[in-house]
């Protein structure tokens, strides 16, 4: 911990305190969790669940972890610095987010939620404390209580904050799934829109109430797995018709009402992974054509008869082709490898290691499907692999070939619509929610 000056604290939890600090050697902020639990073996420390998982994790859109240090039995976890959490941005607004500022930062937070449960885990903590945000990029923090897909359950009853919290949770279900984290995502969507919480409930029995005013009461065809949870306890839903989402969140888009009505469906079977949410229409003007591509697009004044008739027999002579791109970018790939350090009773581990890249290889045959536009060819669907003796056949072909005056230029992978995409060497750790409440918030956490 030499290395690193504290700066400010920035956060105080129930399981540690953040800090932002900076690293004398090189300059960089970075935010350094503290852990308010002694830790005396490394082996302990290794075994957290949140740095296994974070070991094992990769991509733009969840905060990376620099290194874990123990010190005098005291464990730190070093982060990228992010300037603000959904949270403080909300508080801080006097109106709601746009459509599109909340398309944009949702996108970006199902698309660090479809990578994570395709590694494995889901987060059971999601909030807007834990949705960091720097300039326009969001990433998902606070992995305190993530948990793996293919663990035994049962699994902790008391999982997130009670108002991001899914119905299953509620009523003390052991099985549950990464669908707990789409529930979240559908009521952090809706409080975008509103500057409100969806479902502030003031205890568990209330909070159920608040979900049943709003997507009416469960019934045997919306979830009889639902009734049969109540019956065990000895629970009796409130007998509530509901309202329309567009009645409690007005001028947005159906394609919006469409997306949070499926994200908070009683059934966690009926609610949408993040890789289908991505593919729903709200989301569809996040996909959008390269420039390059956008350019040999504009419509062209026709040829005349003249040149078309040159171009008829010129096309009789030879044939326009399309070079398939086979090379595809692994977007997951890990960082380079360097050895830990170890020095008296101070101990640090790098993130990136050999758990990363065995992880990268196996995500290579389960990668979420991309966004064909019509008409054309996916990328994936070119030759990934040629041997020398095709190579070269098929470059004295070419070498024969007259091409014609038209080229077509190979569909390049489609990327999502985020302004300013930069490489960001900050991020912060778990933040609390502040105890007084804002003003355009009228009840409180």
């Amino acid at each position: 911990m030499e290395r690193y000056k504290l700066i400010k604290e920035v956060g105080d939890g129930s399981f540690g305190t953040v800090w932002r600090a900076i690293n004398k050697q090189n300059g960089d902020i970075v935010a350094i969790k503290k852990m308010k639990k002694k830790y005396y073996s490394w082996e302990e420390c290794v075994n957290l669940r949140e740095v296994k998982s974070l070991r094992k994790m990769n991509h733009q859109n969840i905060v990376k972890l620099k290194e874990v240090i123990r010190e005098s039995d005291i464990l730190f976890f070093v982060f990228e610095y992010m300037e603000f959490n959904l949270y403080q941005l909300m508080k801080k607004r006097e109106n709601p987010f746009s459509e599109g500022e909340v398309r944009n930062l949702c996108f970006q937070v199902f698309q660090g939620l479809s990578y994570m449960h395709q590694r494995g885990y889901f987060h059971r903590d999601l909030k807007p404390e834990n949705l960091l945000v720097t300039k326009d990029i969001i990433k998902i923090a606070d992995f305190g209580l993530v948990r793996e897909i293919s663990s035994q359950p049962p699994y902790t009853e008391y999982v997130s904050t009670r108002w991001y919290r899914a119905p299953e949770v509620l009523l003390q279900s052991y099985l549950y799934s990464s669908k707990v984290d789409m529930w979240a995502m559908g009521a952090i969507m809706a409080e975008l829109f509103t500057l409100r919480p969806l479902f502030p409930g003031a205890s568990e029995a209330d909070e159920i109430y608040k979900i049943c005013s709003v997507v009416g009461s469960p019934t045997t065809e919306s979830w009889t797995d639902g009734l049969k949870l109540a019956r065990d306890i000895n629970f009796q839903f409130p007998q509530l018709a509901g309202v329309h989402l567009s009645v409690l969140i007005p001028s947005v888009s159906d394609d919006a009402i469409s997306l949070i009505t499926s994200l908070c469906s009683w059934d966690p079977c009926k609610r949408p992974t993040a890789a289908e949410v991505l593919q729903h229409p709200f989301f569809q003007s996040c996909f959008y054509i390269p420039p390059s591509l956008r350019i040999k697009a504009v419509a062209r004044t026709p040829p005349s008869s003249s040149v078309r008739g040159a171009l008829d027999r010129q096309a009789v002579k030879g044939h326009s082709v399309a070079l398939p791109n086979s090379k595809l970018t692994n977007i997951f790939s890990s960082p380079k490898l360097h050895p830990s350090l170890a020095s008296g009773v101070q101990r640090k581990l790098d993130m990136a290691n050999e758990d990363g890249v065995k992880n990268d290889k196996s995500l290579k045959t389960s990668r979420q499907p991309k966004y064909r536009p019509p008409g054309k060819d996916s990328p994936s669907s070119t030759n990934k692999v040629q041997n020398a003796r095709g190579v070269s056949e098929t470059t004295e072909k070419f070498a024969n070939m007259s091409v014609g005056t038209r080229r077509w230029s190979l569909g390049q992978p489609l990327l999502p619509t985020l302004k300013n995409r930069v490489n960001l060497a900050s991020e912060s750790g778990n933040l609390v929610r502040p105890a007084h409440v804002p003003t355009t918030r009228k009840v409180t956490r």
